[in-house]
């Protein structure tokens, strides 16, 4: 009996020529290294946009940065490049979101906790704005900070609750808004600078703020009654202004008549007294002649306003029916 070999049997392949072997290994060496290398190259071309900038990492150490344009890079995971939008202006919005963003530190999924602050008053006040910034320099950007977003997002969250802490509810929601602004901008860039975060902040603008829904109906009487006292005090600050400066015109017009009549008065009186002492005077020197001046005067003064005058003799008979009587109707005027 044949013993069976303790191993299976295996097919047998026709042996190629040791000369067609040789050439065929160098051949697939060749076409998978030329393989791997245009999938290098292919892979190390890229394209930095106009607004951004590339920065570059070689084996994880920066190394430098690449402007605009169509740029190479070692493939394999040698280099590895960023691209950060340098020149577009950047934002985040607190409070609520616009749709569609494409900058993912824009909008936070928790709007509601962020915007909601007291202020120093102690009263709770709904506060939504927005932080406008820009990337200054890529290298403290990517390696200063693990998550710049985030740690910008916070940042500017403290600030600002900072800042409203230290108003009163009537200066959020009017006119200390212009001045919460410029407070937030000016600390929010002094935390930036200190902790090198590569950022620039721009702008901070508050843009919808109101009291918490809960307090609405409330708060909206209580302006509208503040209002109604502003407006009832105008009115009566109008009325005053209206009333007393002519008042005080009236008064200032009957003291300047009533000086005037005085020395009107006191001007005559005087006048009268050097009259007086004039004619004693001639009458000292002449008594009987200026008795006679003086009577005729008078009776020069006087006659006149009588009308018309007849005298008659006592021994004159039938006289009235030759008298023109129309001279007399006429009066002294149209004599």
């Amino acid at each position: 009996m044949q013993q069976r070999s303790q191993f299976p049997d295996f097919p047998q392949f026709p042996r190629l020529p040791s000369g067609a072997g040789g050439l065929q290994l160098p051949l697939l060496l060749t076409a998978v290294l030329g393989l791997l290398l245009m999938a290098g190259l292919a892979r190390g071309v890229y394209t930095v946009g106009p607004e951004s900038v590339g920065v570059i990492q070689r084996f994880g150490r920066f190394v430098g940065t690449a402007g605009p344009g169509l740029r190479f890079k070692l493939p394999f995971g040698i280099d590895t490049v960023t691209i950060l939008p340098v020149k577009r202006q950047l934002k985040m919005e607190f409070g609520f979101g616009s749709p569609n963003t494409t900058n993912p530190d824009q909008a936070s999924r928790e709007q509601d906790r962020e915007s909601d602050m007291v202020t120093g008053d102690l009263n709770a006040a709904h506060v939504e704005w927005v932080v406008q910034y820009e990337i200054n320099d890529p290298e403290q950007f990517l390696f200063n900070n693990r998550e710049p977003g985030p740690t910008l997002r916070d940042l500017s969250e403290s600030v600002m609750r900072e800042v409203v802490g230290d108003r009163t509810v009537d200066e959020v929601l009017t006119i200390g808004r212009q001045g919460i602004e410029n407070e937030s901008i000016a600390k929010l860039t002094a935390l930036v600078q200190e902790l090198s975060m590569g950022l620039r902040v721009q702008q901070v603008q508050l843009k919808n703020v109101h009291p918490p829904e809960a307090v609405q109906r409330s708060f909206e009487e209580v302006n509208r009654a503040q209002q109604e006292r502003e407006q009832m005090i105008n009115q009566a600050n109008g009325e005053y202004n209206k009333v007393v400066p002519r008042a005080a015109g009236e008064s200032s017009k009957r003291i300047s008549e009533a000086e005037g009549f005085a020395l009107k008065r006191v001007n005559e009186a005087e006048g009268d007294v050097a009259r007086f002492r004039a004619l004693l005077e001639q009458y000292e020197k002449a008594p009987e002649v200026t008795r006679q001046r003086l009577y005729l005067e008078t009776l020069s003064e006087v006659i006149p306003q009588l009308g018309g005058k007849v005298i008659l003799d006592a021994d004159a008979k039938q006289f009235l029916p030759f008298m023109n009587l129309q001279q007399f109707n006429a009066g002294p005027d149209k004599k």
